[in-house]
């Protein structure tokens, strides 16, 4: 996708993530200053919100529309956006609620500016480690001030991959599908709960590979652009929504994400090769 020039000038996406970590720092002080002292409500079975999720995303709105006043707003605590703006940050101000609430340590901020479906800027912070993972387009991506790259395994069964399940998973689905497709073919499998994390992971190298089928945009904007950066390959792949005979995607719609992304091509072809359908 062609996206404007000056919209990628190198002074503006700097400056795009340069607030982008500001906002997601900003959203994790929350996290942490409201731990232990929240109501949790439910949005649906196994789905969780709690005042935590909402006040960590007012305040990175604040951040970033205060400093980006035409771009549009995604968040997972809001209504769908109304806006027409090509610029759109998308936020999840908490990616890990479950996690989160259990008092278990793998939850995540993050922060992404797309222009259409081209992530332009990303920040992804874990309040409890205390990292920031960083990207912008063409710029690599970084943990703290370490540049981030990827891992090499040879083969398949040396790869130690993740996966993100819906919230309502029963026997017969897909996505158990292709959780017993893959598993006798890779060295281990995890499952953090929070898929920003598992890309922020695959960037820095903690793990070799990540699938899944149907999840928001604002979960994974930041994090597509990280792990790219950082040498990840990202193979699109069919929704769990689609039918099995429904034409391969081109690429990964940040309306509708499903992808396998991995430390190298060898391996995103081998885990797209095992998916289902």
């Amino acid at each position: 996708m062609e996206v404007p020039s000056e919209i990628v000038a190198a002074d503006l996406l700097r400056a795009y993530g340069d607030v982008a970590e500001l906002a997601a720092r900003a959203g994790g002080d929350v996290l942490r200053d409201w731990r232990g002292r929240f109501a949790v409500s439910k949005k649906g079975p196994k789905d969780l919100v709690t005042e935590a999720d909402v006040a960590s995303q007012k305040t990175i709105r604040e951040i970033l529309l205060s400093r980006f006043p035409d771009h549009g707003f995604i968040g997972e605590e809001d209504d769908p956006d109304p806006s027409t703006a090509s610029l759109r940050w998308m936020v999840d101000p908490l990616d890990g609620t479950s996690n989160y609430v259990h008092g278990y340590p793998a939850y995540c901020v993050s922060v992404a500016l797309a222009y259409r479906d081209e992530v332009l800027a990303g920040a992804i912070y874990d309040p409890v480690a205390d990292e920031c993972f960083t990207a912008t387009r063409g710029g690599g991506a970084r943990l703290e001030n370490r540049v981030l790259c990827t891992t090499n395994p040879l083969q398949l069964s040396d790869a130690l991959v993740a996966v993100s399940f819906p919230p309502h998973v029963d026997r017969e689905s897909l996505a158990v599908t292709d959780f017993l497709s893959i598993i006798p073919h890779v060295h281990s499998v995890r499952r953090t709960g929070s898929t920003a994390i598992n890309l922020a992971y695959l960037a820095a190298g903690r793990l070799d590979g990540f699938w899944v089928r149907r999840i928001a945009c604002w979960d994974v904007a930041a994090g597509l652009l990280i792990a790219a950066e950082a040498g990840a390959a990202i193979v699109p792949c069919r929704h769990l929504s689609d039918p099995g005979d429904a034409p391969l995607p081109r690429h990964v719609s940040l309306d509708r994400p499903a992808f396998v992304a991995a430390a190298n091509k060898k391996i995103a072809n081998g885990l797209h090769d095992l998916l289902a359908g």
